[in-house]
């Protein structure tokens, strides 16, 4: 580099005040709140084996690091080391945003509020800045080929070193499972995408050729989407009352009505389709973390007991007395009554079910419209106890101390077929199509059986993040997509719409 000797020590002293500052600040930050730092840890996919061991080391390296830096003789030997660790928390970074099902929480201090991407582009400066700094230390004794041959070996150690973890993660490289599943022939068939020029859409809502969609990003605006991929249309809705510390508006659509609701206030609102404007119809009357709608006075929940510790599922009629009427126990506790009754709540409009379906366990059961449980259903792979462990934290808090195995992911019902995005491989199943594409199970939900399943194949990059079904389609949101598959008779003909069913003998 042709700078003078002078610039050349200001560039490094600079780079290396970062460094320790850095270093500093991260290993007293970890330190002051080391309990919950442990728990981060433990949460990656990739450290979740030693993160009692690793937690303290990590500390006790960068401080060792930012004190090196201090004294002019090992400074060199600091610097290789501050770079080794930035390129592999850089590596790190990248597994788990492109390869990890379950994203951890970022570490703590002044990366805390910031996200994955962000954060790797952090690192990745940090690690330019080491490769500048070490050239020009080692330039003034001519062993400039020796430097580039210790940075490419750096590099190269430290992805090594976390793919090698990697690819030793139980939690990332699905084990194969003892049971078979039937692959159906042809059941489904693209037909069309549309690109929304967004990847931030949900689905709020379906109704005679028109989708209805949400978006997180703009939480007040209603999309209107007709199947055959013509045209989208889109309006504000406005609140009858804004001032409310809203932390997640969610919409949905059940014509001729629209819902926009947030269970941390907690507040519902109620409009019509064509007119923009949504009353309140409840305030107050219970926190939820999910909702389904029944019919315009009534809906059902889930929400988090304080006095039972754990998930619980109840209904809210906004004509009934009392109006909130909980259900204790639907919801099965296995450890800690909050990650291991985690699931999610669906709404079957054709008969009037609601549908619980847990992420960690084989199981899923019916309810009627008063969440009176009616069966017990089970999907086909083993993992009956969910196998998740949980720390309390000194506040209070419940947090994860290790990445849970996740069975069932994304799902959607109609016309008592659930439609379940697996999440664990079954025996005699090809890897690749697991890497290249969701796995999606059918069942019945008006008996214990096990239709068959199929895959809907990534769109490059992007995977499924929700799916819709209709009578004759289903709809998949992926990255800025919305796609359209035809579904064959193999699965419309599972298609019912039931009677009533009498409830299993009271369990409140």
């Amino acid at each position: 580099m042709n700078l003078s000797l002078p610039y050349k020590k200001i560039i490094v002293e600079i780079i290396c005040c970062l460094y320790i500052l850095l270093f500093i600040y991260a290993a007293v930050s970890k330190l002051l709140d080391f309990e919950n730092f442990r728990i981060q840890l433990a949460q990656s996919p990739l450290l979740s084996a030693y993160a009692v061991f690793v937690a303290p080391v990590i500390i006790a390296v960068e401080l060792i690091i930012a004190f090196m830096f201090a004294f002019k003789p090992s400074r060199l030997f600091g610097m290789y080391g501050s770079f080794f660790l930035m390129v592999a928390f850089t590596a790190y970074i990248y597994i788990i945003i492109n390869y990890s099902e379950f994203i951890p929480c970022s570490c703590g201090g002044i990366l805390e509020k910031i996200g994955w991407t962000q954060h790797m582009i952090f690192n990745i400066v940090f690690a330019v800045l080491g490769i500048i700094a070490l050239l020009l230390m080692e330039e003034e004794s001519k062993r400039i080929n020796r430097t580039v041959l210790y940075i490419s070996f750096s590099i190269c150690s430290a992805v090594g070193m976390m793919t090698i973890l990697f690819l030793l993660s139980e939690y990332i490289i699905k084990k194969e499972n003892n049971f078979t599943r039937r692959y159906l022939q042809h059941p489904i068939e693209q037909e069309k995408a549309f690109d929304l020029k967004f990847n931030s859409y949900y689905f709020a809502g379906f109704d005679k050729g028109k989708i209805y969609l949400g978006n997180y990003t703009a939480p007040l605006v209603i999309s209107e989407i007709d199947t055959a991929f013509t045209a989208i249309q889109s309006t504000k809705i406005e609140l009858d009352n804004l001032r409310h510390q809203f932390r997640s508006i969610s919409l949905k659509v059940i014509p001729p009505s629209f819902y926009a609701y947030d269970g941390t206030v907690p507040v519902i609102y109620r409009g019509t389709l064509g007119n923009t404007v949504a009353r309140t119809v409840s305030f107050e009357d219970v926190y939820f973390a999910q909702l389904q709608i029944s019919d315009p006075d009534n809906f059902a929940f889930r929400a988090q007991s304080k006095k039972e510790q754990k998930n619980i599922l109840g209904t809210l009629g906004l004509n009934s007395k009392p109006k909130v009427k909980l259900n204790y126990n639907l919801l099965e506790k296995q450890s800690d009554g909050i990650f291991d009754t985690d699931g999610m709540l669906l709404h079957d409009a054709d008969n009037n079910q609601f549908i619980y379906s847990y992420y960690y366990r084989n199981e899923f059961f019916i309810m009627n419209s008063n969440l009176d449980l009616l069966k017990k259903l089970h999907t086909i792979d083993t993992i009956s106890h969910a196998q998740v462990k949980s720390y309390k934290l000194s506040k209070g808090e419940h947090k994860l101390e290790a990445p849970p195995l996740m069975v069932n992911k994304k799902m959607a019902v109609h016309k008592q077929v659930l439609f379940v995005e697996s999440n664990l491989m079954g025996k005699f199943e090809s890897r690749e199509i697991w890497n290249n594409a969701s796995v999606i199970d059918m069942y019945q939900t008006n008996q214990q059986g096990y239709l068959g399943s199929f895959f809907i194949e990534h769109r490059g990059k992007n995977k499924m993040t929700q799916m819709l079904v209709t009578d004759k389609y289903i709809f998949v949101l992926s990255g800025n997509e919305i796609l359209r598959y035809r579904l064959a008779q193999a699965i419309t003909r599972n298609f019912k719409k039931g009677e009533a069913e009498k409830p299993h003998k009271s369990r409140h």
